[in-house]
């Protein structure tokens, strides 16, 4: 099939984005990569009588460090991602998750924003931004707010963003030295979703778990923060006994469903495998 007409709009700066989404409204998309808007659109489930391209916006694009915080503008690729030094050395869970984001045609062209944007349970990077404790800068017409991404994936393509907004750019505190992290993804062939992935950073103090968090991927209608495993991890060794007991937790944090990649009871199996791995590749690159 092919889309419906449309009529497109390139604009140069975020006021003249911003200004064309507020006169179009409803009516009106934005396209960031299009790996997965213009899907959409050729199937028809999305209409849109204006596209609205964000690529001539400079202002979204970009990575840096401000102070121990690591700004990276919401048109960033993931080729991008993947090649920064910035990231290599301040953020790798960033990197190592990425890199298994289906294949280079579409990691040359897929961006970070639009992904957080979309929704999708099955996106990799909403779970890595729960576990890195990142936040959104969301612009409209009216100003400027910034949302944790904790609670921002609230079900399937849908976010607390409102009609009128644009992702502008995503904020990360600098994972302190001697954390550890792992993204530890299962999926049937290159360029497929996750059948469940697991995202962790996990620091160690004196023995014990100082800070840890675990977030799934398409277990759920959501990006899932696996709160109760984290709780159950803090103050205690990593030892077996933990990690088992985390991940168990993590299973019943899931509410996954049947389709062809599994039955909801493997894919909650297999989010716990992916808790374990995770956690265990996390304590080895962990400071200890």
């Amino acid at each position: 099939m092919i889309p419906r007409p449309f009529e497109y709009h390139a604009p140069n700066t975020l006021p003249e984005a911003l200004a064309l989404l507020g006169a179009h409204g409803d009516a009106a998309k934005l396209l960031a990569g299009g790996h997965s808007l213009l899907p959409m659109m050729k199937l028809r489930f999305a209409q849109p009588e204006h596209l609205i391209d964000l690529g001539k916006l400079s202002e979204l694009k970009g990575i840096r460090d401000d102070g121990g915080t690591l700004w990276i503008g919401a048109m960033t690729t993931e080729n991008e991602l993947i090649w920064s030094t910035l990231l290599q050395e301040k953020c790798p869970l960033l990197v190592e998750g990425a890199r298994q984001i289906s294949d280079p045609q579409v990691r040359y062209r897929g961006t970070l924003g639009g992904d957080l944007s979309h929704g999708d349970p099955g996106n990799d990077h909403p779970a890595l931004a729960i576990a890195l404790d990142a936040s959104f800068v969301l612009q409209g017409e009216h100003g400027e707010r910034v949302l944790p991404a904790d609670g921002f994936f609230v079900g399937t393509y849908a976010t607390l963003m409102e009609p009128g907004e644009i992702m502008t750019g995503i904020r990360i505190p600098v994972p302190p030295a001697g954390t550890g992290y792992c993204y530890a993804k299962l999926k049937r062939k290159t360029g497929d979703f996750a059948t469940a992935a697991a995202a962790v950073t996990l620091r160690i103090e004196r023995g014990s778990v100082a800070h840890a968090r675990i977030a799934l991927t398409n277990v759920g209608d959501a990006a899932i923060h696996a709160t109760d495993a984290e709780q159950a991890l803090l103050g205690k060794p990593l030892d077996d006994a933990a990690i088992t007991a985390a991940a168990r937790l993590a299973m019943a944090a899931c509410d996954p469903v049947a389709d062809l990649r599994g039955d909801p009871d493997y894919k909650r199996a297999m989010a716990g495998e992916m808790t374990r791995r995770a956690l265990r590749t996390a304590y080895d690159r962990a400071a200890h």
